[in-house]
């Protein structure tokens, strides 16, 4: 019998692409933090996206459907059934944008300022839990890294932009 002839992993520039490589980690990472996330909502009947836009919309009164999806980077189909599902229970209101009449702007209703309080409640122990023997300086590397990964990736999806393209500086 012959050996199995090898071939070259392409050059990855040290970045290993197993269980050790930092996108599987973070992945793995996200999935456990998602049902963290998941089981400590769910008292309440509010998923990690429905808290991701009652907190965006906090932050972003008045945000269409379209601008919530940009921001929170999920499609607008996906924030359409998000925002129903909290209109159906109150948490949202509509009111119509004073130029454009097929826009509709979104604010928190008083039942959704008290749901997201109530997320906030339980997401504060979540965030504290995941912190847990990390320095504050940890922390705010680790913050830091996850921030220019996330606009490094926000800014490579830019229209006009080739994926895996090397830019001009």
């Amino acid at each position: 019998m012959g050996k199995t002839p090898t071939v070259d992993a392409p050059d990855r520039g040290g970045v290993a692409d197993g269980p050790d490589a930092l996108g599987y980690l973070l992945r793995q990472a996200s999935a456990a933090h998602r049902l963290r996330m998941e089981r400590a909502l769910a008292d309440i009947e509010v998923t990690p996206p429905q808290f991701l836009v009652l907190t965006l919309l906090a932050s972003h009164p008045g945000a269409s459907n379209a601008e919530l999806a940009r921001i929170a980077a999920l499609s607008t189909p996906t924030v359409s059934v998000i925002v129903a599902n909290l209109l159906r229970i109150r948490a949202l209101a509509r009111r119509p944008h004073a130029i454009h009449g097929r826009v509709q702007h979104l604010d928190l209703t008083a039942v959704g300022r008290n749901l997201l309080a109530a997320c906030v409640e339980r997401v504060t122990a979540v965030e504290i839990e995941l912190a847990k023997g990390l320095s504050k300086p940890e922390v705010g590397a680790i913050r830091g890294w996850l921030v220019r990964t996330a606009r490094t990736t926000a800014e490579e999806a830019r229209p006009g932009r080739k994926p895996g393209a090397v830019q001009p500086t």
